[in-house]
């Protein structure tokens, strides 16, 4: 069961996995490139190998630092990471034009960068890549070359054919990245009228040839222009040498992207995805991404992510789908949190008023607030318990423990009432130099009081006043465990219901819609990686699609099945 993947038999393959910036040869600099793949798919073909599976190859550059080395917080899902960028082509070309037109000056620019590049292939053969440097290099290069071969290569049928067949992403890719050093972030909603207006409009007049920005504007077509090409004809190598070239499709995009600048109705800004504790993260993952306006995605039939599967196509065979559980449901946070714990599942039916009314479980505040009794300050802080009562929280009255005793209530201030504003703050900053006890005994006290913050039993739906959900692992917390046994019961049932029963057939359904939007616009070979936490229904779903699913050892799907025995949602990289 392959899906819509055309091939005239059972087919099968071995072969390897690999990040792009690891493949290094004599003509890399700084990072692996699209023209080492070359390499790896004559080795991949002279070991018996089929595949080649890349980590993504989108953009990544949000920041400008080395944090925008990590593969899956794309600023494009279309644009390709410069960092891929072999740039002796580029000098070659330019030198070749230089000489066909008679133009000295020329010819000894791109005599000066065939130097420069030589050494910084040199400079920058580290063991470990340096990845701002690398960037500076390849876009300083790269620009260069534009501008000396600017007029021709604006001209040249090859670059109208490519702007007219990618202008929808490429205009907007290109003016983003522009915007984004103008503005000095790429943070869009920083950016005042340019951010929160008609980002079409925006493209439209930034990219129109008399802008003053244009230059700017073109030396990104430029750049994506020579990847595409390049990663083209690595594609067209492994076809030759009988290797499938399998690509990597990101669940998520980074906030600060241009897709959301473009296209802000699909996506819920105010929020993150990730997700939940499990072996391998205790606090849960929160990946920063916001997670997607699925109603509105269906209105246009899914075309965003279509779009995303037909471009891929034009290098790829096959195509993992990075955390595919996310198109039955994925695990949403509070935009504010910095943790993953404090999170539901979306789309999920909630917990209803009227079923903790039924079970007697009227006190909503005592379930939702933060429960934080001097018992447990004391317990948490020892004797530095009241100096964190009097720095962080404020007095809200008294209750009744289980064993008949009273305590002292108290409820965050407002500065601290979130983990933005907790883990944030400056009351935990420590100055460079302060001795070791300094420093443990501050992360301590923002580890217990991220602990208070989370010591809930239910979370509230921002939108809806008769809707809850019950917080992961609510049996470990204080809150749970000091109510009554008759009301640990009746939240103990509708816990265990919220998370393995009622949803099953609404993630079901949620899937059948969304992922056939993936299958019926490509003939690649579509793999969901569906490692971790996997609900019952994801099996057959998967099975009827034709997706196939990943079996590694070390994150078993069934207990006993494989050496590993830690489950999660999110820690899949198979």
């Amino acid at each position: 069961r392959d899906g819509h993947f055309r091939h005239p038999g059972v087919w099968r393959g071995s072969g390897l996995a690999v990040p792009v910036f690891s493949l290094r040869s004599r003509h890399s600099v700084g990072a692996g490139d699209f023209g080492d793949l070359k390499m790896l798919v004559d080795v991949a073909a002279a070991a018996g190998m089929t595949v080649v599976q890349l980590l993504p190859v989108n953009d990544t550059t949000v920041h400008g630092t080395w944090w925008d080395s990590y593969p899956y917080s794309s600023v494009s899902v279309i644009a390709l990471h410069p960092l891929y960028l072999r740039l002796q082509p580029l000098v070659a070309a330019g030198a070749a034009l230089a000489a066909f037109e008679g133009n000295a000056g020329n010819s000894t620019l791109f005599a000066g960068l065939q130097a420069e590049v030589a050494r910084a292939a040199a400079t920058l053969d580290t063991k470990e890549v340096d990845y701002e440097a690398t960037m500076r290099v390849k876009m300083s290069v790269a620009r260069r070359c534009f501008d000396a071969t600017r007029t021709a290569f604006l001209s040249s049928p090859a670059l109208v054919a490519f702007l007219e067949e990618n202008q929808v992403w490429l205009k907007p890719y290109a003016v983003f990245r522009v915007l984004a050093d103008v503005f000095g972030t790429a943070q869009h909603w920083r950016w005042g009228t340019m951010g929160a207006g008609d980002a079409a409009a925006v493209v439209s007049r930034l990219s129109a040839p008399d802008s003053h920005l244009f230059p700017a504007v073109a030396a990104h077509y430029y750049v994506q222009f020579h990847l595409h090409h390049q990663l083209l004809a690595a594609a067209a190598h492994a076809g030759r040498r009988g290797v499938v070239l399998k690509g990597d499709l990101p669940i998520g995009v980074d906030k600060a992207s241009v897709d959301t600048w473009t296209h802000p109705e699909l996506f819920r800004m105010d929020t993150s995805t990730g997700a939940p504790p499990d072996g391998f993260d205790p606090n849960g993952q929160n990946w920063g991404f916001p997670t997607y306006n699925w109603d509105n995605m269906a209105k246009d039939g899914y075309a965003w992510w279509r779009g995303r599967m037909t471009h891929l196509e034009r290098y790829f065979s096959a195509m993992r789908v990075d955390h595919v559980l996310g198109f039955f449901r994925i695990w949403e946070l509070p935009g504010h949190t910095r943790t993953g714990r404090m999170g539901r599942f979306r789309p999920s039916l909630p917990v209803r008023r009227s079923e903790l009314d039924a079970r007697g479980l009227w006190f909503i505040d005592r379930l939702c607030d933060p429960h934080i009794t001097a018992r447990l300050l004391k317990e948490t802080f020892q004797d530095r318990d009241g100096e964190v009562a009097g720095r962080f929280l404020d007095k809200s009255g008294s209750c009744q423990l289980p064993d008949g005793s009273s305590t002292t209530t108290y409820c965050f201030k407002p500065d601290f009432a979130t983990e933005e504003g907790l883990l944030e703050s400056d009351a935990f900053k420590v100055r460079g130099g302060s001795p070791d006890w300094l420093v443990a005994e501050t992360a301590a006290m923002r580890a217990g009081l991220l602990h208070l913050q989370h010591n809930v039993c239910l979370l509230r739906d921002p939108l809806d006043p008769d809707a809850f959900y019950p917080r992961i692992e609510m049996d470990k917390t204080h809150s749970f465990q000091e109510l009554q046994d008759w009301a640990r019961h009746g939240l103990s049932w509708l816990y265990d219901d919220y998370f393995h029963h009622r949803q099953d057939a609404l993630w079901r359904e949620n899937a059948r819609r969304t992922l056939p939007a993936l299958m019926t616009c490509t003939g690649q070979l579509v793999c969901g990686e569906d490692l971790g936490m996997v609900p019952p229904c994801v099996p057959p779903v998967l099975e009827e699609l034709g997706i196939l699913g990943l079996r590694i050892q070390r994150m078993p799907h069934a207990e006993g099945d494989g050496n590993g025995d830690r489950s999660g949602d999110g820690g899949g990289d198979g």
